[in-house]
């Protein structure tokens, strides 16, 4: 029985042992340079590493803009022409707030009818969907005759609505053929309603999608469709990938 007992004692202590051994961290490896610090505002102030592109007070982040109103802290689309910022961007992270004419007028595409275009061709569309029928593909969050929207976040009419949207640009190879296609992720009032959806090319009224080879950065553009579609709040971070990973094993501590 005492020799039993030993025995036991040396197999549950082995077992021990083992399972110590097989539960040790386990680390990846890759010397990862450190994330940078980055204040994130609240609802009132941007991330501290955004660039204002609209505070409330002029267009001056913008060129174009002639009959563009800026009043109380929003700027109202009018005119004949849309804005397009004077900075260039790639991958980015937008935020812009909106809001569809209060007064209610026309129906489909012709009701709160805007829209951002990314590098000028790429286009999340802005309308006023709210109990407003047109083609799904085109309504308010949809990402211009290529995606519709996962659900239907619209406000009422009149009432401020928040895009944030998540871009990354297309790669081109030096032949001019995709490399990786474009890619949206959008929250519309905090709504998902575009999860990372890829591209097949620009967003077009008139044709099918298509891509061409096209500079790294581009200016982004805000659509003047004839509708009085209000913006404020707008600013932008540019999204850098992380860094090439070194090869080579981290210390071990």
């Amino acid at each position: 029985m005492r020799r039993f007992g030993l025995l036991s004692i040396a197999l549950i202590a082995s077992c021990l042992f083992t399972g110590a051994v097989l539960l040790q961290e386990w680390k990846s490896g890759i010397p990862w340079i450190e994330p940078q610090v980055v204040a994130p505002g609240d609802a009132d102030t941007p991330p501290a590493d955004a660039i204002v592109l609209f505070d409330g007070t002029d267009l001056s982040s913008w060129n174009e803009g002639k009959g563009w109103k800026v009043k109380d802290g929003f700027v109202e689309a009018g005119g004949k022409q849309g804005i397009t910022t004077k900075e260039k961007f790639g991958d980015c992270q937008l935020h812009i707030e909106w809001a569809s004419p209060e007064k209610v007028s026309g129906n489909g595409q012709g009701r709160g009818n805007s829209g951002v275009y990314f590098m000028q061709q790429y286009e999340v569309q802005i309308l006023d969907s709210y109990e407003n029928e047109t083609y799904f593909d085109g309504q308010c969050g949809s990402i211009y005759k290529q995606y519709p929207p996962l659900v239907n976040a619209t406000r009422p009419p009149g009432e401020w609505q928040t895009y944030d949207i998540i871009f990354t640009a297309p790669r081109f190879h030096e032949d001019g053929s995709v490399e990786a296609p474009a890619a949206f992720t959008v929250l519309h009032n905090g709504v998902l309603i575009q999860n990372h959806v890829e591209l097949q090319g620009g967003t077009f009224w008139h044709k099918p999608p298509e891509y061409n080879k096209h500079d790294d950065k581009l200016p982004i553009h805000i659509q003047n469709h004839g509708n009085n579609v209000r913006f404020r709040n707008i600013w932008i971070r540019n999204v850098e990938q992380l860094p090439a990973r070194e090869d080579q094993p981290a210390e071990k501590s």
